[in-house]
């Protein structure tokens, strides 16, 4: 039986101002800590209407109770800031403290220090380095990918004029200095990123729809490869920190191509997800999956994995073959990555995800079997010959929050609090299949992530759980 993957909402918070950006803190002992950065234009006063639009921002961190079952996300500070177009943790600690980087709309790309405890932890301005001229810092990215100290600690940065930057960090001080700098794209540099398995490679995204890599031990001005496969802005890329020669680019052109870095010519998969990949996260301890925030389209999960049987598999499984090339049905090329789970909740563009690596408890779970066709023996010593039923599963349904479409997401659960998913997700009039007596029990492997959408200013904190029969 084909591995089962749900979603299940936890929370909904209002941002305010419009969210573009989500972050876990990847350290352990502060894995429940989220920071998440908003964007917001606001029109000058009728009295300077001839002044450019202000572009604010906010920076909001929150603390995640795993205790709290219906609203287990606190906030413990909020900072007002220049618009935040992206923002990254680094993957080590800086002075035994964790240090977020934030890229901002000044053109600024400041390190901010967390302190104190995780339920009461604050963020305090570390150092900051201004990029020059009149442009937006876009994106950043840090060396540490996989978890490892890198000497020097370096970051990359892009910005709205086309350039990349190389930033080294000086731990004694601490300060950031720009090292190189060059002019890498005709138009915004969307994105920027490391090779996680050797820093001195970095990738670049532009509006004008190249995929670029660079080695800043050479000519930093002349790319080592220049790749036109993508037919509209690439906005998204991200090394594999688990698998060394996988990367992940996403693009406006509403596609998700994985490549091996070992040949570029052309992608080793192409995904359409159906809205403008703004964001990839691969998760933090399996190499498999990746997180995409998709724009229009919500947010996808995708197995890089997956074989083409596999895909046939899953497919036969979750879907009746009349529907199984549906526009609607949002089905995977054989191709392709197959998107294993969606999350369609948001109301607005989705802009920003992010893993949590907080450890959530595994738990069996019983999918219920189907009535057996066969009669049961009649009970002992009664002269009654009809069969005895089994008695069903005491459930309750409970509804966690109402969503911003005015829609409410239930969850099935037993009387013990545990989780009871749908059998197999079918959406036709066919006879459920008997399940297995050795399938009957699955072993449930839960992820917290954290997404957020743009126009109607909220991050949604939702469960994944993957569903896999007990040995």
């Amino acid at each position: 039986m084909a591995v089962l993957y749900k979603t299940q909402t936890l929370q909904v918070i209002d941002t305010e101002y419009s969210a573009d950006a989500v972050e876990w803190c990847p350290l352990d002992g502060w894995e429940s800590v989220l920071a998440c950065g908003t964007y917001q234009l606001r029109r000058p006063d009728r009295e300077h209407s001839d002044r450019p639009h202000l572009r604010l921002g906010r920076l909001y961190l929150y603390h995640y109770d795993p205790q709290q079952l219906f609203s287990p996300m606190s906030e413990i500070q909020q900072i007002d800031t220049a618009a935040i177009l992206d923002m990254k943790w680094c993957h080590v600690p800086l002075s035994e403290s964790p240090i977020l980087g934030v890229a901002n709309a000044k053109g600024t790309v400041e390190l901010y220090s967390l302190q104190g405890s995780r339920e009461s932890s604050r963020v305090q301005p570390a150092c900051s380095v201004d990029l020059g001229e009149e442009c937006l810092a876009l994106s950043i990215d840090w060396s540490t990918g996989r978890g490892e100290r890198t000497s020097p600690m370096k970051m990359i940065c892009s910005d709205s004029l086309g350039r990349l930057s190389v930033l080294q960090l000086d731990e004694s001080t601490p300060s950031l200095d720009i090292t190189c700098r060059w002019k890498a794209h005709g138009y915004e540099a969307w994105i920027a990123a490391f090779n996680y398995w050797n820093c001195d490679v970095i990738y670049s995204g532009g509006d004008d729809s190249l995929l670029k890599g660079w080695d800043t031990r050479a000519a930093p001005d002349s790319p080592v490869f220049t790749s036109k496969r993508h037919s509209m802005g690439v906005c998204s890329i991200q090394s594999n920190p688990h698998r060394e020669h996988v990367l992940a680019t996403g693009s406006y052109d509403e596609n998700v191509l994985m490549w091996d870095l070992r040949q570029m010519k052309q992608p080793t998969s192409e995904t359409h997800v159906h809205g403008g990949v703004w964001r990839l996260k691969w998760h933090p301890t399996d190499g498999a999956f990746l997180l995409a925030a998709c724009m229009h389209s919500g947010v996808h999960i995708l197995d890089s994995t997956a074989g083409k049987a596999q895909i046939s598999e899953a497919l036969d499984s979750l879907m009746p073959r009349s529907l199984r090339f549906h526009p609607a049905a949002l089905c995977v090329p054989l191709d392709g990555s197959p998107i294993v789970s969606s999350y369609v909740l948001h109301n607005s563009l989705a802009y920003g995800a992010d893993w949590s690596r907080v450890s959530l408890p595994e738990k069996s779970v019983t999918i219920a079997e189907p009535a057996s066709s066969q009669a049961e023996e009649p009970v002992a010593g009664g002269g009654d010959s009809t069969t005895q039923k089994p008695e069903p599963p005491a459930h309750n349904l409970r509804i966690f929050y109402e969503s911003p479409t005015a829609s409410f997401d239930v969850v099935l659960e037993d009387d013990s609090g545990g989780y009871v998913p749908e059998p197999c997700g079918r959406t036709d009039d066919r006879p459920a299949a008997a399940v297995p007596n050795s399938e009957k029990c699955k072993q449930a492997q839960t992820n917290l992530v954290a997404t957020c959408s743009f126009y109607d200013h909220v991050i949604h904190v939702w469960r994944w759980q993957r569903l896999s029969p007990v040995e």
